[in-house]
């Protein structure tokens, strides 16, 4: 089980992230919210993730980036919830969506339910 977060695998291309919160479906689990998009470009094979905090609800930025640290090592471990079993590769974005500070644990079970409520959603389409 490949648990890295590589460069191939960051969403960075501004023209994805644009087409994504434009055409983008989305789920909530709070305190994540998560906007997914299949990738239908030939060249892109595998997931594309991004993790955003507002600096509306998060003011500092050193906590922004706690948060955004923390969001990465939780896909990082989970990630295999939603690349073992989707056919096609999808462009994510996690968006934290609370002003309340989270630790690690609370973060992964909400990533855990957010990912397997996008699971069920992308089922329920096929």
């Amino acid at each position: 089980m490949d648990q890295s977060f590589g460069k191939d695998e960051k969403l960075k291309s501004k023209k994805l992230i644009d087409i994504l919160f434009q055409e983008g479906k989305s789920v909530k689990k709070y305190p994540l919210k998560l906007i997914y998009l299949p990738i239908t470009n030939p060249e892109i094979s595998n997931f594309k993730t991004g993790v955003s905090v507002p600096k509306k609800l998060v003011k500092t930025a050193v906590g922004r980036n706690r948060i955004k640290r923390l969001m990465r090592e939780a896909f990082r471990k989970n990630k295999y919830l939603v690349t073992s079993d989707l056919s096609k590769p999808y462009a994510l974005m996690f968006i934290y969506i609370s002003r309340d500070e989270i630790s690690l644990e609370e973060l992964n079970k909400a990533m855990i339910k957010v990912m397997e409520k996008f699971r069920e959603e992308e089922k329920k389409q096929h």
